[in-house]
């Protein structure tokens, strides 16, 4: 399957240890070799860097890697094909926008009967199952609030609702973010962790790499970093139950959201 990436900070910052770590993983320490794509929010825009090509050998990544480009919320993915062939179109993270904001999402896992998904004006591009989800997802949303809800948690709420139905179809592990929020959603792995002072160093499993986070940030710096695995080696990672989210915003959790049995 494929693995997922993000982050959500209070400032600015880099992401690029991780993704050191994830680019190890697409292709070289992983099976993850059908493309990769990460987007980077910047106030009210994003940029987004993709490739069909492995990520460990993609002179693109290596960009990415060595540009610090700071952001306070990234969401980051690297593929295995199952559904659809190894194509940019098919690559994550898909973007779409939906109250004049852009949506980014990622997705780990398989679905079935994903065709019959109601997408509406929000038509896949690609043949994945992810982007199926996606467009169904931000369909959804569109139909049951017209204009954008005031309370934030109660539109969350309704995405966690969202993903139980789409979890139903088969394995769906979830990465959605507005810029503002990173939005977490498990079905079988997803981990955390959330760095903020006292900060120490942390090392890479996938790359003799290591950083200490003290010298390069300040005591009111909080950074939280989502990914299928852990990513270091000598820090305690938080494991999300099945059918559990987590809105995180400004690098600190916003709510948490168990399995909701809702039709």
């Amino acid at each position: 399957m494929c693995e997922l990436l993000g982050m959500s900070a209070n400032v600015p910052t880099d992401i690029c240890f991780s993704f050191t770590s994830l680019m190890k993983r697409g292709g070289d320490k992983g099976p993850h070799r059908d493309g990769w794509g990460i987007t980077f929010y910047e106030g009210k825009g994003c940029r987004t860097f993709k490739d069909p090509e492995p990520c460990s050998y993609s002179p693109i990544a290596k960009m990415v890697q060595q540009y610090p480009i700071k952001s306070k919320a990234v969401i980051a993915h690297i593929r295995q094909a199952n559904r659809g062939a190894v194509a940019l179109e098919n690559t994550h993270p898909f973007t779409r926008e939906l109250w004049g904001k852009n949506w980014t999402f990622a997705h780990n896992g398989q679905l079935t009967d994903y065709q019959e998904l109601d997408t509406g004006l929000f038509q896949p591009v690609g043949l994945t199952d992810s982007e199926y989800a996606f467009c169904y997802l931000i369909n959804q949303l569109h139909q049951k609030y017209p204009q954008k809800p005031v309370d934030d948690l109660e539109l969350f709420n309704y995405i966690q609702q969202c993903a139980d139905k789409l979890n139903q179809l088969g394995i769906f592990n979830m990465l959605l973010s507005d810029g503002q929020y990173v939005f977490a959603y498990c079905s079988t792995n997803l981990h955390w962790i959330t760095r903020k002072a006292p900060f120490g160093k942390a090392k890479l499993i996938d790359e003799d790499v290591e950083i200490d986070f003290q010298k390069h940030t300040t005591p009111k710096d909080v950074v939280t970093i989502i990914s299928t695995l852990p990513l270091t080696s000598n820090e305690i990672w938080h494991k999300l139950n099945t059918g559990e989210a987590i809105l995180f915003k400004n690098g600190e959790i916003s709510q948490s959201f168990s399995f909701c049995s809702e039709s």
